[in-house]
């Protein structure tokens, strides 16, 4: 009689821990800086795994970027867009640190996305709303520390190493 009694304790503890915290997702979003050339986005988000409350698989990145690039972007604000790369240029990117989302946490960073998404005009500015203000402002949403006046907003690997410092906590 004891034992089921200890089980049963051991049991209602595991569903009061569960009920007890914030649900935490089977998303991962890792962060990516890429190195320089000819291709865009250079910093991104990549997001992996299941989102507790619906099942639904996630496996996508996003990066902001020009939509074309020319030298127009050195000259002013240009039209800019949400990207999406594929496994390849993922792979041969280099990943910085990852965090476990909760189910709100993961909606966030979405809303997010889709507000860059639907900015209007000349969204994309090399100076004031690039690839690397799109990470740290994703970053931030989710909690961390990061430096609006860094010197690395056009060095998208040197912004997220800095943004570790900033973020002790921070490891692959």
């Amino acid at each position: 009689m004891q034992s089921y009694r200890l089980l049963f304790s051991a049991f209602a503890a595991l569903v009061l821990a569960t009920l007890s915290g914030q649900a935490r997702a089977d998303v991962v979003a890792t962060f990516y800086s890429h190195d320089f050339g000819d291709h865009f986005p250079h910093a991104f988000i990549k997001l992996k795994g299941t989102i507790d409350d619906t099942g639904e698989a996630v496996d996508t990145n996003f990066g902001f970027t020009a939509v074309s690039v020319s030298p127009a972007i050195l000259m002013g604000s240009v039209k800019g867009m949400i990207e999406t790369k594929d496994a390849k240029y993922v792979s041969k990117s280099n990943p910085h640190f990852s965090l476990r989302l909760s189910d709100g946490e993961y909606r966030k960073l979405i809303d997010h996305v889709e507000r860059w998404r639907s900015m209007p005009g000349k969204s994309y500015s090399l100076n004031k709303r690039n690839c690397v203000h799109f990470v740290m402002e994703a970053a931030a949403l989710l909690g961390l520390s990061v430096n609006r006046k860094s010197k690395f907003f056009k060095k998208p690997k040197s912004f997220v190493l800095e943004m570790m410092k900033l973020n002790p906590m921070l490891k692959l």
